[in-house]
């Protein structure tokens, strides 16, 4: 059994400038733990694999392609394979999500 502690995992770089840490990262599979801090935003990009975002708390705006919706603590979000998307937290308090991606990528993100 691995158990890991986000605490203690170091954070990766990134284009967007946010606390990003890979704390899943096998042949199948990539999970990053992301924190988004209050008046932060990611620089809009694409994936080229498919991607689901679980809001673990705080609020944001996700925008995959041309929807845009507000989200909350406890969703779900799916971001189809190669579709531009980006967050934003306008709000007061940390917005934390957990990112899967599926398979693991074997390209890089490309910022849009």
């Amino acid at each position: 059994m691995k158990i890991s502690k986000i605490a203690d995992i170091k954070c990766s770089p990134n284009p967007h400038g946010v606390d990003a840490r890979k704390i899943y990262d096998t042949e199948n599979a990539v999970v990053v733990h992301m924190t988004i801090k209050p008046g932060e935003s990611l620089k809009k990009h694409s994936t080229p694999v498919d991607v689901f975002f679980y809001v673990l708390e705080g609020e944001g705006i996700v925008e995959i392609g041309d929807e845009k919706e507000k989200v909350n603590k406890d969703s779900l979000i799916e971001s189809p394979a190669k579709t531009p998307h980006t967050w934003y937290n306008k709000g007061q308090n940390d917005l934390r999500i957990l990112i899967v991606k599926v398979p693991r990528p074997n390209k890089s993100t490309k910022i849009v």
